[in-house]
Formats: structure tokens, C-alpha cells, sequence
């Protein structure tokens, strides 16, 4: 077990030959007592959940309130057309994160990863690494393990809850997730991932939870986009050797005191940010009368 994503990454380089998908299938038998063929199974349902979620978000069809859908299926459009600014695969990753948060909205099965409301990010990156790095089913597992094993550490130092600690907790926790994953999928090491996570989670702090109505759609579908797309800048960064100045459970601590010193309308309330602007509040007002 490993309570630090320094232990984590200790424990992977010398007991796993760096591999911390094998870490997390270990841990994950001490702490639920589940046997290997068992944890794989529940991974691979997940896995398929993931996929479906983001083909099944790629339609035009609003949502029940209104609020969100069709935006997934607009940026798809336009990628098509190839006359695109940014790269291909941060695109892809932002239409499959905003796929999966309205296929959620929608009333459809996602992931929980680590939350419904950030659950767009980490099938987002890996459907891209998918298609960039060509990995097969195995990998795909261990993508998803290694995200786990640093949602461990961040869920039991910090939080994952954005009542509890703000957007940074599931946006933030989710791109950072997926961020330490690709950068292992592309070759990277335990560290390199570990820095990814710092990159992610610096440039996070203190993002605010403010859900329109009380709604996960308003801002929640656009900030997975973006945080699919942090992730991939990240993970490129510590792939490149680019080291945070900061250690990353340092990082992650600070991630716990800024949730911990927002006010309470900024913690998924719907009292502030964009949930509290005049139009935010017409929206409100005209979905529950």
C-alpha cells in the first residue's frame, strides 16, 4: 500500500520495474480482497463503459433541461473539416471529454472517473492515446490502473469531491489523472507521470465548483474539455524532462488547503460564479419554475 505519490512511485521503480499498473492490481487485492482475474474483469467493464460513453455522446440531441448537448458533435464537425488550429489530438480529447459529460447529461452511463461530473477527462485522453499510441486491450487496462493508483493518493490526501474542495478536486483530480496515465502509456516513467500531475494541478488551483441550476452540465461539460486538453500539454511537458520546482505531494497538499479556505458557494452550491450571474439565474428559474 502507498499513501504519497513518492511512495507510489518508490514502490512501482522497485518493486514493479516501474510498472504501476501491476502496483494498483496489487493493492487493489490487499485492500478489496478480489483476485486478479476478478479486478480485471471490473476494470475491462469499465473500459468498455468509457468507450461507449463517448460514441454515445456524439450526437446532436440536447439534453432533458436544455442546458448542454450537441457541442461534442459540433467540435467533431469541425475537426473534420481539418482547418483546425490546435492539434488534432488535444481537439480529440476535448470533443471525447465534452462527449461524455453530455452523453452523462443525458442520462447515459458513464464512468465515474472520479466523479460523474469530471467523468469526461480520463476516457477523453485515452481514447486519444488509443488511437495515437495504438495500445491494445492490455494497455488499455494498465492506463486505466495507473490513473487509479494516483486517484488513490490524491482521493485519501486531498479530495475528489468538489463539495468538498471545488472544481480543482474533480476537474483538477480527473486531468491529472489522466495526464500521470499517457505520459506511462507513452513511455514515460513513474517520476515523469508523477510531474505531469504537478503540472496539471499547479495550473488548477482554486477552480472554483459553481453548476448552474445545481446542474452537472453548466460549466462542467466545457472545464472536462479543457482538462482533457491540460492533460496532454502535461504530459508532454515531463516527457520533454521538464521537473515541477515544487515536490508533487506538496502540490497536492495545497491543492487540499485551497479547497478547504473556499467559501461555500464556491463549493458546488450553486450560490456562486456562474451559477450566481443574472443569467445563470434565469436559466435556474426557467428549468424548476
Amino acid at each position: 500500500m502507498f499513501y504519497t505519490i513518492e511512495e507510489l512511485v518508490q514502490q512501482a521503480d522497485r518493486d514493479y520495474q516501474g510498472n504501476i499498473a501491476e502496483l494498483m492490481i496489487a493493492t487493489e487485492t490487499e485492500l478489496s480482497g478480489r483476485d486478479r482475474s476478478e479486478i480485471l474483469e471490473l476494470m475491462t467493464r469499465n473500459l468498455e463503459v468509457m468507450k461507449d460513453s463517448v460514441q454515445t455522446g456524439l450526437s446532436p440531441e440536447k439534453s432533458p433541461t436544455g442546458l448542454t448537448g450537441g457541442d461534442a458533435a459540433k467540435l467533431d464537425a469541425y475537426i473534420k473539416r481539418g482547418k483546425t488550429l490546435a492539434d488534432s489530438a488535444v481537439l480529440g480529447a476535448a470533443r471525447n471529454a465534452m462527449a461524455v459529460n453530455e452523453s452523462n447529461a443525458k442520462m447515459g452511463l458513464v464512468c465515474a472517473t472520479p466523479t460523474a461530473g469530471s467523468a469526461g477527462c480520463l476516457p477523453a485522453v485515452l481514447t486519444v492515446a488509443i488511437e495515437k499510441l495504438g495500445l491494445n486491450e492490455s494497455q488499455q487496462l494498465d492506463f486505466l490502473f495507473t490513473a487509479g493508483a494516483f486517484g488513490l493518493v490524491i482521493a485519501n490526501k486531498a479530495s475528489i469531491s468538489g463539495a468538498e474542495g471545488g472544481c480543482q478536486a474533480e476537474v483538477g483530480s480527473a486531468s491529472a489523472m489522466a495526464a500521470a496515465a499517457i505520459t506511462m502509456a507513452a513511455g514515460g516513467t513513474p517520476f515523469q507521470a508523477s510531474q505531469a500531475i504537478c503540472f496539471v494541478l499547479k495550473n488548477m488551483l482554486g477552480l472554483i465548483c459553481d453548476p448552474v441550476a445545481g446542474l452537472v452540465e453548466v460549466p462542467c461539460v466545457k472545464r472536462n474539455a479543457m482538462g482533457a486538453s491540460f492533460a496532454l500539454v502535461a504530459a508532454d511537458m515531463a516527457l520533454a524532462g521538464i521537473t515541477s520546482a515544487i515536490p508533487v505531494d506538496q502540490v497536492v497538499d495545497a491543492m487540499y488547503q485551497v479547497g478547504s479556505a473556499m467559501p461555500t458557494a464556491f463549493r458546488e452550491t450553486a450560490e456562486g460564479g456562474l451559477a450566481a450571474t443574472p443569467k445563470g439565474k434565469a436559466l435556474a428559474k426557467e428549468i424548476f419554475g
